[in-house]
């Protein structure tokens, strides 16, 4: 690392979370990396957000941290509003007043679900839910700044940490013959780390340009990045079931009964094809996110220890 490097700051936010956790790692060489969770920057306070970043002077922020709480934010509307749809724009004009750059991510849950392929970042978006259209919000309100920016588009994020499918599944999997999944609803199961991965990817193409400002000007905009291909709700537990009998992480591989989404209603309605492409991405950065299946093998091999069984 260069001394220039070494003098580079990175604010990352919601370490805490899935994907922050795995920021603070994947960023680490490119220079000084300030992880900061919700004590230290509450998204609910937009006074709070321009202090600490007027007291970081970062050159990219990057920003995963977001209200997540898909169906409670039906009830809290207000503050899934000001953390996902104001505070990123508030983000973006800290960032153009430093001459620093923004990521941010946002989701599949920004389109209505009624297209039969896959999306790509120009379709029409149409949320059908509160936590869609607050991320939305997210995404006009950072391009209205005129910052440097990334908005990264993701879906189905799963990790070993937190709340997700994946832990779900495991330990409703582990006391259970059989369980009922909705088959009805397709997208891609993304690994955090992929994300991450593939984050501090962008973030090293943009600090080894030697013109940072071309550089932002012809990639700033919106970008899908998830797993490769995709399947659906059922077909994912299905694949975690299996993959984790083979590595001796469960002892029997419980049966997934499909069924559709109608009968597993929820306060928010969630899109039935959150399928989107990766083409852009892959064209202007020249990344390609792994398979899903494959993702998902590498994350099972990385968080949880074989058994001696499987070992042998």
């Amino acid at each position: 690392m260069s001394a220039q490097d070494a003098t580079r700051t990175i604010l990352v936010t919601g370490v805490n979370g899935q994907v922050g956790y795995e920021l603070a790692r994947t960023l680490q060489g490119l220079g000084h990396v300030v992880a900061v969770d919700r004590s230290r920057l509450d998204l609910s306070n937009l006074d709070q957000v321009r202090a600490v970043v007027r007291e970081v002077r970062p050159a990219l922020i990057v920003n995963p941290a977001a209200y997540t709480v898909v169906d409670k934010a039906e009830e809290e509307v207000e503050l899934a509003m000001r953390i996902n749809g104001e505070t990123p724009g508030v983000l973006a004009e800290e960032a153009k007043k430093l001459d620093a750059a923004l990521i941010h991510y946002s989701t599949d849950y920004i389109f209505n679900g009624e297209k039969e392929g896959a999306y790509v970042e120009d379709d029409p978006t149409d949320p059908q839910n509160v936590y869609g259209r607050s991320k939305l919000a997210g995404e006009e309100a950072i391009a209205a700044t005129g910052a440097n920016h990334l908005v990264l588009r993701t879906s189905w994020v799963y990790g070993t940490r937190g709340k997700n499918f994946l832990l779900t599944m495991l330990r409703l999997g582990a006391d259970r013959p059989e369980l009922k999944v909705v088959a009805d609803q397709f997208g891609a199961p993304t690994w955090c780390n992929t994300i991450a991965t593939l984050s501090a990817h962008l973030a090293a193409q943009s600090f080894a340009t030697q013109d940072s400002a071309a550089w932002w000007s012809e990639r700033s905009g919106v970008y899908h990045l998830c797993a490769g291909d995709s399947t659906s709700w059922r077909g994912f537990a299905s694949a975690i079931f299996e993959l984790a009998h083979e590595s001796g992480l469960i002892a029997t591989q419980p049966r997934t009964l499909p069924i559709p989404a109608s009968d597993y209603p929820t306060p928010a309605k969630r899109p039935s094809n959150s399928r989107m492409s990766n083409e852009k991405l892959a064209q202007v950065f020249g990344l390609a996110a792994p398979h899903w299946r494959d993702a998902l093998k590498l994350c099972l091999m990385d968080a949880f220890p074989r058994s001696p069984a499987a070992r042998a």
